[in-house]
């Protein structure tokens, strides 16, 4: 991996960021004590990649975002280039202009030292969070998940339609490419999501219940070939910009005035590639949080969360505005929702959707999740009927592309190994 430099001040302590902010000029947004000595940081740091400090003073309060020169879950022995932010300042600029009620206001960009500066969102909650907390009736929450997939919809429909070849013109669209080019996290996102979770690899971990699916796969010719091809389109397909990491921790979601708001965030992982991978990858996640709520049988719950898909479907589709495209878009999105799901199931970084259930209700959940993934990445299609399934999916028989008999699955209850750091 390509060495990352170093060679700037971290922000570690509270000290830190509140001289940061006195030497940027921004303290005053927060103080009128030239020292900031009623200024009060916290460090909040949810993410995998980089460190968040929240800063609170009487008149007002900032978010500070640094990228470390190292994976910040993981550190120094992972080392990743720091200039993945300025992809996020670059994203962010662009939203702006064109959804700029769905991503935090940005205050200002600090290139020289990898800082971000921008809107204070704590009073809203990472959608991830809200979901789980929904599951395990910790709280009252309600979600509009219809107003929900709608948002993140229109979201990724004005960005890919501002930024596709049609919009800019072949120059400039080249230019684009080239000007967001992000060969580390994509990287990353090949190694992670579309590599490792399909072969023996340190990393992966899963239930002991998919143990005989696991090895059915290692051994599966056509999900293989399908990857393959969803790989290809990934490195290849330099349609528009994309988010690149659009999950269920990349919303943020609550009630500003009496609306509900919904704030898409953390778009390092933002390239210049297949139009369907940001779909893809929060359809995955719904539909992993629409199985945990039927795993605990609440069915109610689970039809509310899937009617996120075809609303942000809906939303993309009007934004886009291209119908001749759509077709091809909504199979690569549900082919990158497989393998989002399938890394969620046996690869690096599980979702707390279904690792916080019950322990009776996790077995029959990673099933589904797992089936479902399948069915995706070998069909481009949803799974029908999930609404009203109460059990595993019908698993679409290995080697049934090929023509080739189904090796049995059995479930087995030796676990394998747990990963040793978190993935992005």
């Amino acid at each position: 991996m390509t060495a990352a430099r170093s060679d700037y001040e971290l922000l570690v302590t509270a000290a830190d960021v509140v001289g940061y902010l006195a030497g940027t000029g921004l303290l005053g947004r927060l103080s009128a004590a030239s020292d900031g000595a009623d200024v009060r940081v916290d460090e909040v740091t949810a993410g995998n990649m980089n460190r968040v400090f929240l800063a609170r003073g009487p008149l007002g309060s900032l978010a500070v975002k640094q990228a470390p020169p190292w994976v910040q879950v993981v550190g120094p022995e992972w080392p990743v280039d720091p200039a993945r932010i300025a992809s996020e300042a670059r994203t962010y600029e662009r939203l702006a202009a064109r959804v700029p009620e769905s991503i935090p206001t940005i205050v200002a960009f600090d290139e020289s030292r990898y800082v971000l500066v921008m809107e204070d969102l704590s009073d809203l909650d990472v959608l991830r969070d809200a979901l789980v907390r929904q599951v395990a009736a910790d709280d009252g929450a309600e979600l509009d998940f219809v107003a929900l997939g709608a948002a993140v919809g229109r979201f990724v429909g004005e960005l890919a339609a501002s930024t596709s070849v049609a919009a800019l013109g072949a120059s400039a669209h080249a230019e684009l490419v080239e000007t967001s080019a992000n060969p580390e996290l994509c990287r990353m996102t090949l190694e992670v999501v579309l590599d490792e979770p399909y072969r023996e690899h340190e990393h992966n971990h899963w239930h002991p219940a998919l143990e005989g699916r696991v090895r059915s796969l290692y051994a599966d010719a056509a999900v293989r070939e399908a990857v393959a091809r969803i790989r290809h389109d990934f490195e290849h397909r330099a349609e528009a910009l994309l988010h690149g990491d659009l999950h269920s921790g990349s919303v943020m979601v609550g009630r500003r005035d009496g609306e509900q708001v919904v704030k898409v965030f953390d778009p390092e992982f933002s390239f210049v590639g297949p139009i369907g991978l940001d779909l893809g990858l929060f359809w995955a996640n719904l539909e992993l949080a629409a199985i945990a709520a039927d795993a605990v049988g609440d069915a109610a719950l689970a039809e509310a969360r899937r009617s996120a898909v075809p609303a942000s479907w809906a939303a993309f589709a009007e934004a886009w505005g291209d119908a001749s495209s759509l077709a091809g878009i909504e199979s690569d999105a549900w082919r990158f929702a497989g393998v989002e799901g399938m890394r969620r199931a046996v690869g690096f970084s599980h979702a707390a959707d279904i690792e916080s259930l019950p322990g009776a209700a996790i077995p029959d959940a990673s099933m589904r999740l797992f089936d479902a993934a399948r069915h995706h990445i070998l069909t481009g299609t949803a799974v029908p009927g999930a609404t009203a399934r109460s059990g595993p999916v019908a698993q679409t028989a290995p080697g049934a592309a090929s023509g080739r008999p189904s090796p049995q699955a059995t479930d087995a209850s030796t676990p394998s190994a747990a990963p040793r750091r978190s993935a992005p």
